[in-house]
C-alpha cells in the first residue's frame, strides 16, 4: 500500500507539474518587423529567394503595425502582378524586370523609414 501511494504522489505531481507549466506558458508569436521584410526583399532581389520562404513571411499578416501591413500587402500584390514562380523553380528569379524595380522601390521606401525612424528614437 506504501509503494502505490509512493507512486500515486510521484505521479500527481509530475503530472501536476506539467499542467502548471501548460497553463503559465504563453502561445510563441511571429512578429514580422521591417528587418525581416528588407531581408525578404534583398534575397528576392538577388534571386536567392525561393516561392516557399516569400509566402512563408508575405503570407502571414503584420497586425502590431499598420505601415507594415501595407507594405506586406503591396508585396504580395507585387507577385500577383509580377510573380514568375516557374522561373524561380529552375534558379531564375521570382520577379519579373519590372516586378525586382518595382520590388527595389518599395525596399528602397522602406529601408529609408526605418532608418529614419531609428535615427528619431535613438536623439
Amino acid at each position: 500500500m506504501a509503494t502505490f501511494l509512493l507512486i500515486f504522489a510521484v505521479c500527481f505531481l509530475i503530472i501536476g507539474s506539467m499542467v502548471g507549466i501548460m497553463m503559465m506558458s504563453r502561445t510563441p508569436r511571429y512578429r514580422t518587423e521591417a528587418h525581416d521584410l528588407i531581408a525578404l526583399f534583398d534575397k528576392a532581389l538577388s534571386g536567392t529567394l525561393t516561392e516557399t520562404e516569400w509566402n512563408t513571411i508575405i503570407g502571414y499578416p503584420v497586425r502590431h503595425d499598420e505601415f507594415l501591413e501595407g507594405v506586406r500587402r503591396r508585396a504580395q500584390h507585387l507577385m500577383e502582378e509580377h510573380g514568375r514562380p516557374w522561373q524561380a523553380a529552375q534558379g531564375g528569379s521570382l520577379f519579373s524586370r519590372s516586378g525586382r524595380e518595382d520590388l527595389q522601390a518599395l525596399r528602397d521606401h522602406l529601408a529609408s523609414r526605418t532608418a529614419l525612424r531609428e535615427a528619431r528614437g535613438h536623439s
